[in-house]
């Protein structure tokens, strides 16, 4: 038994990510790099700290390896604590039966013993996928003020993208009075971010009775909340204005990356006052050769750039050849690109190899968007190799 905790977070981490293909075939979806120096779960375990949050447990299940390994003790989030920390809540064997996580309530449900550990008055639970910063006491401010059960964090969304969301409507007071999983016709473009604060004694007998129910799906957008809301129970919305990105698909996945080198970017990631912390290798400072040039990019520690680089994101350890052009595009951590290869709208995976004069990608735009070039961890293609806009190798 632990210490008594006012709030715990429970961070779900365990999705396959399948729609960024190749980048998540061997590391769930909060392990894929981001920004040039983070991964994607840095985001969610940050605003724990910041947010004086000291209790996290990290629920995994897909391709875990790479995200144990990142998160470790917990020592760069500040969260190798004795009485709280980081722990990494794989599903488990029990005396009778084992299970994977069926849904994101029953990954929660399967939990409880850990979250009774820390005798907890609420239990706020989080995606381990979206690029934000959030300041959870004001939500739990909210919540307590409001004698809550649920509170949920929700952003205003284009009506043409509200379909993608579990969509809520509420009254003047902020109650929540309707809730709908990704409406065919939404009649309201408040989207649920998947960040909720729950007094724990009502999330720990819903969670039995959802448990308990044949017919549910665990899920919290599907059963726990429409259940609640049905019931009466005490519900409010905590909107958010900030930046927030879904960052589950390739094309969004490349769009954040593009946002973080924008001035106007709300999402600072060097701003001192909300620090993002990571996990980052030991390398030494970047160096530009004399025939290298860097515009507006992102270079990391331990690049050598001997190309041009415009509009990209580099992580550590990358190499740019004499005479290579990298423009719009992500190169993850041990990429190495030839002499005289162009790399346009381009995203490479951690130590894949371009050959000499190879032509990655292009600026082919479709009715959806632009055509991003995906080449898998590990790829080495050959001198003189050509992929077009769009492709994904791996």
């Amino acid at each position: 038994m632990y210490g008594k905790k006012e709030c715990i977070a429970m961070l779900l981490a365990g999705g396959q990510g399948s729609r960024l293909h190749v980048l998540t075939r061997h590391m769930a979806k909060p392990a894929v790099p981001f920004g040039g120096k983070y991964r994607i779960i840095d985001f969610p375990l940050s605003n724990c700290v910041n947010s004086g949050i000291d209790t996290v447990g990290v629920l995994t299940q897909y391709e875990p390896l790479a995200l144990h390994a990142y998160i470790g003790s917990g020592q760069p989030w500040d969260l190798d604590r004795a009485n709280g920390g980081v722990h990494i809540l794989p599903p488990y064997m029990r005396s009778k039966s084992g299970e994977w996580y069926k849904g994101t309530a029953n990954a929660i449900y399967q939990n409880i013993q850990f979250m009774e550990q820390f005798d907890p008055e609420y239990v706020l639970i989080l995606s381990g996928d979206h690029i934000y910063k959030m300041d959870y006491t004001r939500m739990l401010a909210l919540h307590k003020e409001k004698h809550a059960d649920c509170t949920i964090a929700v952003i205003d969304v284009p009506l043409d993208e509200a379909s993608r969301f579990g969509i809520l409507s509420a009254d003047a007071d902020s109650r929540i009075t309707k809730f709908v999983e990704k409406p065919r016709e939404p009649e309201s473009t408040l989207a649920s971010m998947g960040i909720y604060v729950f007094t724990w004694k009502v999330l720990r007998e819903r969670l039995i009775a959802d448990e308990n129910d044949p017919a549910s799906e665990n899920d919290f957008g599907k059963n726990i909340i429409p259940g609640m809301l049905k019931d009466g129970c005490r519900m409010y919305v905590h909107p958010f204005d900030s930046y927030w990105k879904d960052v589950g698909t390739i094309n969004s996945l490349w769009e954040a990356n593009m946002d973080m080198l924008s001035p106007k970017c709300p999402l600072r990631l060097n701003d001192p006052s909300w620090r993002i912390y990571s996990r980052n290798p030991a390398s030494p400072p970047h160096y530009v050769t004399p025939e290298g040039t860097i515009r507006h990019s992102m270079v990391s520690e331990g690049c050598t750039i001997a190309g041009t680089i415009e509009a990209s994101v580099l992580f550590n350890d990358v190499k740019v050849g004499r005479g290579a052009q990298v423009r719009y595009s992500i190169l993850m951590p041990g990429a190495e690109i030839g002499e005289d290869a162009v790399i346009e709208f381009a995203i490479l995976a951690e130590n894949t190899k371009i050959g000499h004069g190879a032509q990655i990608g292009g600026s082919a735009i479709d009715p959806l968007g632009t055509k991003i070039t995906v080449i898998a961890e590990g790829i080495a293609l050959p001198d003189g190799a050509q992929v077009a806009p769009g492709t994904t190798l791996g």
